[in-house]
């Protein structure tokens, strides 16, 4: 994997990432001699819990709490925009008591989204990605959640297709979205010949789009087809996320 101008390493945890906005950043990989392996619960727990048991995992893989590199949270329901901002606030100072940030930014990728069943009744951690020792043949990296948002911070107004869920403008959202996530893969760069996994978070039908606008563009990871989580993103008013990863080893823990 190239090393690409914006990214930006986290020497104590062996990976570099992304810059994206405070409460996350865009995307991981792992530095050279090192992998990232990605971790998801058999149940949520409470995420204040959820980080407990990330630290028990990673002192019994002798690693230490830098080479945490990638959150995934469950969240009861959709958050307000406010909502949003005070869940983050709590969020970002715990990453803060652990001393993950660099710098002041926030090194971590995150996918936050609510499930329509099965939701948690609060916001609880489903998964986790980290960095071990080990070299693969292809590089291993997490791609962030993201929505259909043009830009971030400017509300509704930035939401492609704002209020709109026919076939047509969910079209819209997921090209936006898959733009995204080809910016971001590139960005770490990886290709989509390196991932294994493309999740898509959603209550409306994929069908109408899902070959041309999200398996067409991704190539080779094709053949691995999508994981589809009838989930809404973490905002109200967005109606589809999507995330990747490229990895070589899953674990259930």
């Amino acid at each position: 994997m190239s090393q690409t101008s914006s990214a930006r390493d986290v020497v104590a945890g062996n990976y570099r990432f992304l810059p994206g906005i405070a409460p996350f950043s865009s995307g991981v990989a792992a530095a050279g001699g090192f992998q990232v392996v990605h971790a998801t619960l058999r149940a949520p727990i409470p995420w204040r819990d959820g980080f407990a048991l990330i630290d028990r995992h990673l002192r019994a893989e002798g690693r230490p709490r830098a080479a945490l590199c990638a959150i995934e949270l469950r969240s009861p329901a959709p958050f307000t925009f406010d909502g949003f901002d005070a869940f983050n606030a709590g969020y970002q100072a715990l990453l803060k008591e652990w001393n993950l940030l660099v710098d002041g930014a926030n090194p971590i990728a995150r996918t936050n989204v609510a499930p329509v069943a099965g939701a948690p009744p609060e916001p609880s951690l489903y998964g986790f990605g980290y960095t071990v020792p080990g070299a693969t043949q292809r590089p291993t990296f997490i791609v962030a959640g993201a929505g259909e948002m043009r830009e971030r911070g400017v509300g509704v107004e930035g939401i492609v297709r704002h209020g709109e869920t026919s076939a047509a403008a969910m079209r819209e959202k997921a090209a936006h979205v898959m733009r995204i996530m080809q910016a971001r893969l590139q960005g770490l760069g990886g290709a989509w010949s390196d991932v294994t996994t493309i999740d898509i978070y959603t209550v409306q039908p994929i069908e109408p789009f899902l070959a041309d606008t999200v398996l067409a563009p991704a190539g080779a990871a094709a053949i691995h087809g999508v994981r589809w989580f009838p989930s809404r993103p973490p905002v109200i008013g967005l109606e589809y996320e999507m995330d990747l990863r490229g990895v070589a080893r899953e674990l259930v823990v």
